[in-house]
């Protein structure tokens, strides 16, 4: 009777708790913590959209290169989400979403103007605060007078440090290698001078110089607060391009995607929930309401930190809370597997709860750090959507985690004192047949890399009829931007994607509308001449447009090469991490090999239905790629996870093929629902989103097929062929 109080109060307490998370999530309590108050991306909700351009008309492409990778930096700052590209041959177009007001964003922005440090005597008049220019800029570069400009500088930061006199409130400057042998030689030459500090053609500060500066690092003192400190490293990191730009124009653009990809993917998550919930307590009884309690929990968690932490949210960011609610699934179904195990040895259903759970307890920790040490490291290395869905990935794992040991545990055993406390209520693990799958591993390979064949053949017959080896869109190849202003009300998104889709024979299509003007944006693909003049004639004579209020653009590609870059060695650097990780954790190299070797395949297998069906390959491909990686790895450390249980416990009779099989088999259901409840979640996606939506959900389906493939069939008998010399455990 008092178990029964007790359960009963844990629960009343728990669904408490509940009660206001979710009613903090729906907004009740006001913007703190709701839902409503999450940033979300361009994609998803619109933004600012500011456009640059050059001052001088002679440009080189390296310059405007390297000015909107320096631009791209500074956006992120407002939101990883931020899109920089080149528009034309002298513009640059910044799209910072999750924000309305443009003049606040210019503001503090800054005018992207130009920066350059001179000596004081001979070219500079006055006192502090009052210093005039005795030359302009030019007659300056001319004279020689230009000791570094924007081009030379890295960065500059605000940093306090504390000495003799108190703190010291310092502009920490760092030079590219450029830029440190032109101040080394200016700064032995002025020691006991002052060098100033010109910003848009006036001196913003003129500090002295008390040594040589010869490393690349130099302090700018004299500020007398941290603010103060931080306004001039602002100014200097805005004027430190190697163009000088002014603004052309500036508007709120509205979401890409539409009110109707927001509303279809939300009712998407709520009916992918709802299936999950109804799976997990049709499998597993009374621990699958647990879990599902536990799930909702979860996500309404998810939905108030988002808005905390400030975290912007777009598609891709929606990738990384889809795969951190697979693994928090993951972690429930392990420790349920368990928990049946335990029953089915003959243990009480207590002990056997307990026991589940130390035991899952390896796994799920492996699993999700090395997928937090994979978000880590993309999240510092990575930019613009990488960083979106590392942060976001990152977060739903370690609250996923935190659900999966602490709530589902704390629900379990009130339930049990509830009064569901019987074997009927939990399930009995089956007695399993081990399989021979070492057996089948070689034609497994063979599969796998008949696919991947197929795709390398794809890519050379695309690469022969459409020029590339994938159908790359337009954040990978750039194309044409056309805005169009209306007289009257502007059509839907979708009218007017299909509209300019029908004429220029291309799907691809983004519209974004201009919030509070009747117009839009449309970017496609690079039209012809001709393609541009019917577009234009098309909305005259359907839209009755004013043909002068039709202006078209050259657009650069949004994933410009230095965040491919950027992007490509975050991969590797946190792909070396997790083989790292697993080596130490696993005490053998050839767990780490077999898991690497076994996500390369998942990666190049997606990748061939990329290039099969011609998907179109843009940012979104590069989340995809992201999620499995994540959804990969924590799948094959679950595998490894039996086999080193099995292998401490193996008798002398059994040999590393029999543990692998052994284990392989063991978790075999685990690696099935935890891949058909993430599956479900994309596929309710996949119907019900619309085509950018669609195009999104279904790599990422083939990903997680691919991915529990792999964990069944691939990572565990890799290891085995490693592993192949040794005949007996003991032997080893």
């Amino acid at each position: 009777m008092k178990d029964n109080v007790k359960g009963c109060l844990k629960l009343s307490g728990f669904v408490a708790v509940l009660a206001v998370v979710i009613l903090v999530a729906v907004g009740v309590f006001g913007k703190f913590g709701s839902a409503s108050g999450i940033k979300l991306g361009l994609d998803l909700a619109g933004g600012v959209s500011i456009t640059y351009e050059a001052v001088k008309d002679d440009v080189s492409q390296e310059e405007m290169a390297d000015t909107v990778y320096k631009m791209q930096q500074r956006a992120d700052n407002y939101s990883t989400e931020s899109s920089v590209v080149k528009e034309g041959d002298r513009r640059i177009v910044i799209d910072i979403p999750g924000v309305t007001d443009s003049n606040r964003i210019l503001e503090e922005l800054g005018k992207a103007g130009s920066i350059q440090f001179v000596p004081v005597e001979g070219n500079i008049s006055g006192s502090e605060g009052e210093y005039t220019l005795n030359y302009t800029v030019d007659e300056l570069y001319e004279k020689g007078q230009v000791v570094i400009d924007g081009s030379d500088i890295r960065t500059a930061s605000a940093k306090n440090y504390n000495d003799t006199i108190g703190v010291q409130h310092v502009v920490v400057l760092e030079l590219n290698e450029e830029g440190k042998g032109k101040f080394s030689e200016a700064t032995g030459a002025n020691i006991g001078k002052q060098i100033a500090i010109v910003y848009d053609g006036k001196v913003i500060s003129a500090p002295y110089v008390q040594n040589q500066i010869s490393d690349g690092t130099a302090q700018i003192t004299g500020q007398k607060t941290l603010q103060e400190a931080s306004d001039l490293a602002s100014i200097i990191r805005i004027g430190a391009l190697p163009l000088e730009l002014q603004e052309v124009r500036s508007n709120v653009v509205g979401a890409k995607l539409g009110d109707e990809a927001i509303r279809t993917s939300l009712l998407a998550g709520a009916i992918g929930l709802a299936l999950i919930i109804i799976f997990m307590i049709c499998l597993y009884r009374i621990q699958g309401v647990a879990a599902a309690l536990a799930l909702v929990f979860y996500t309404a968690a998810e939905l108030v930190l988002l808005n905390l932490l400030d975290i912007t949210l777009t598609l891709p960011g929606v990738a990384g809370i889809i795969l951190s609610i697979g693994m928090a699934v993951d972690a429930n179904v392990i420790i349920f597997t368990r928990v049946k195990e335990e029953i089915a040895t003959g243990k009480t259903v207590r002990s056997s709860i307990k026991l589940g759970f130390e035991k899952a307890l390896s796994a799920i920790l492996d699993g999700n750090i090395t997928t937090i040490i994979a978000a880590v490291i993309l999240a510092i290395f990575g930019s613009g959507t990488v960083k979106g869905f590392a942060y976001t990935l990152a977060l739903g794992i370690i609250l996923s985690m935190i659900t999966a040991l602490f709530i589902t545990r704390f629900l379990l055993y009130a339930l049990y004192e509830l009064g569901f406390d019987t074997e009927k209520f939990y399930g009995k693990a089956k007695e399993l047949k081990t399989r021979d799958y070492a057996k089948f591993a070689p034609k497994a390979y063979c599969i796998s890399g008949g696919i991947i064949l197929i795709g390398i053949i794809f890519m050379i017959v695309n690469k022969a009829t459409i020029g590339n080896p994938f159908n790359y869109g337009l954040d990978f190849k750039g194309g044409t931007s056309t805005s169009v202003y209306f007289d009257g009300a502007v059509p839907s998104n979708d009218e007017i994607s299909s509209f300019v889709a029908g004429i220029i024979n291309d799907n691809e299509v983004d519209v974004a509308p201009v919030v509070g003007e009747n117009a839009v944006i449309i970017k496609t693909k690079d039209l012809t001449l001709d393609q541009r003049t019917t577009l234009e004639d098309k909305f005259v004579s359907d839209y009755g447009v004013d043909q002068d209020k039709i202006t078209n653009e050259s657009i650069s590609a949004a994933v410009s090469g230095e965040m491919k870059r950027d992007a490509l060695i975050a991969v590797i650097i946190a792909t070396v991490c997790m083989l790292i990780y697993i080596w130490i954790r696993f005490k053998d190299l050839a767990f780490g090999g077999a898991a690497v070797l076994a996500l390369i395949c998942d990666v190049l297998t997606v990748i061939a239905v990329y290039s099969v069906l011609k998907l179109t390959v843009g940012t979104n491909f590069i989340a995809c790629m992201l999620t499995i990686v994540g959804y990969s790895i924590n799948a094959t450390i679950v595998i490894f996870d039996r086999i080193r249980e099995n292998k401490a416990a193996a008798s002398r009779k059994e040999t590393v093929k029999d543990v692998v099989n052994k284990s392989i088999t063991q978790t075999f259901s685990r690696s099935i629902n935890t891949s058909l409840t993430t599956f479900i979640t994309v596929f309710v996606l996949f119907i019900l989103g619309v085509d950018t939506i669609k195009e999104f959900a279904l790599p990422l389906m083939v990903g997680i097929v691919a991915g529990c493939y792999s964990s069944v069939c691939i990572t565990g008998t890799l290891w085995y062929q490693m592993k192949k010399g040794a005949k007996e455990i003991t032997e080893e």
